[in-house]
């Protein structure tokens, strides 16, 4: 099977590479422990394969062809069959992706439909060994250890996330309303909608196996399982807080937006009122100007008199506008004067 590691794990927990399954299979008869077969991207033949000698279903197969679904847990007659999620933090970008397992008396399948890199197999292969002896005791146990590192790859997910809100809290906070990108917190919002419905599927499986419903996780495993839960009952809260956190940040951009906007408006109204008020004051000089251009001023002074009448024109102008100005400016500074007086 190309992308699959097959392994006969003994009682003390060593894993025992094998070429095939039917000889993980040979060593389990002869020498005890059980098999471990590690999936990764498999075909349909892959699965159709092992479907005969481990009991896969035909549902369970098609599930784990698709992909995409919803975290959960079955039991079949021969087998308990996991969907659980693992996360991948990139670029800002949450990825959740899928990993099943099937659980036999003798044997754990895991299939991943996304490889995992060479820093995660490793701290895998770690993880298992750290654990041999607890991973000699049976599948249910290596189900435990690898549900567990599956576990710390979302909590460096989730804290990834946490750094891009504080990221994100610190822009809104220094920068205000004009150098802040609200698509981040959408971007923020969407990845944690993703995280909390997986994290929230995954709860509902440990509360399963911890309940003692699978028939083929022993007792005395139980209580491994229970820091899984643990675990995600945190993990749940924290992304509880952090979705808050998005809430406040929203509304405190939209905070800044508004004041901007008002600011803005208040300027603007300013401005017309000083241009209406220049446009007051005009008028009436728009009129004496007019009078005095179309010759009545003249005629009624007489023109003999043009020495005297052109400068009292001239002066009767300047007081009137003089006057229009400060009338106009008292009456403006009348209503701040009212409010200061009541408060």
């Amino acid at each position: 099977m190309p992308g699959a590691r097959v392994a006969h794990v003994t009682s003390s927990g060593q894993a025992m590479p094998c070429a095939t399954f039917e000889q993980a299979l040979a060593g389990q008869r002869e020498s005890g422990g059980y098999v471990w077969i590690d999936l990764e991207d498999p075909a349909r033949a892959d699965l159709d394969a092992l479907a005969g000698p481990f009991g896969l279903h035909p549902l369970a197969i098609e599930d784990c062809l698709d992909g995409d679904e919803v975290p959960k847990i079955e039991d079949f007659p021969q087998n308990t069959f996991v969907i659980f999620n693992r996360f991948h933090f990139s670029d800002h970008e949450l990825a959740v992706e899928e990993v099943d397992f099937f659980l036999g008396t003798s044997f754990l399948i895991t299939v991943a439909a996304h490889p995992l890199d060479s820093g995660a197999r490793q701290r895998l292969d770690d993880a298992i060994r750290a654990k041999q002896a607890n991973v000699g005791k049976g599948p249910d146990y290596l189900l435990h250890v690898i549900l567990d590192h599956v576990v710390d790859d979302q909590l460096l997910a989730i804290e990834a996330l946490q750094d891009d809100l504080d990221q994100a809290e610190e822009l809104a906070l220094a920068r205000g309303s004009s150098g802040f990108d609200p698509t981040q917190l959408l971007r923020l919002r969407r990845n944690l909608l993703a995280s909390r419905k997986s994290l929230f599927h995954g709860r509902e499986i440990l509360i399963k196996i911890c309940r003692k419903d699978s028939p083929f996780i022993s007792e005395a495993a139980v209580y491994q399982f229970r820091d899984v839960y643990d675990h995600l009952v945190k993990f749940l809260e924290v992304i509880e807080m952090c979705r808050e956190m998005v809430a406040t940040l929203m509304e405190l951009h939209l905070s800044l937006v508004n004041n901007e906007l008002a600011r803005l408006g208040n300027r603007t109204n300013q401005i017309v009122r000083r241009l209406t008020l220049i446009t007051t004051v005009f008028m009436p000089l728009s009129f004496f100007a007019g009078v005095g251009g179309m010759s009545e001023w003249s005629m009624m002074t007489g023109p003999e008199n043009w020495k005297i009448a052109y400068p009292l024109f001239l002066l009767g102008m300047s007081v009137v506008g003089v006057a229009s100005y400060y009338l106009f400016k008292w009456l403006e500074r009348r209503p701040a004067r009212r409010v200061r007086g009541r408060s």
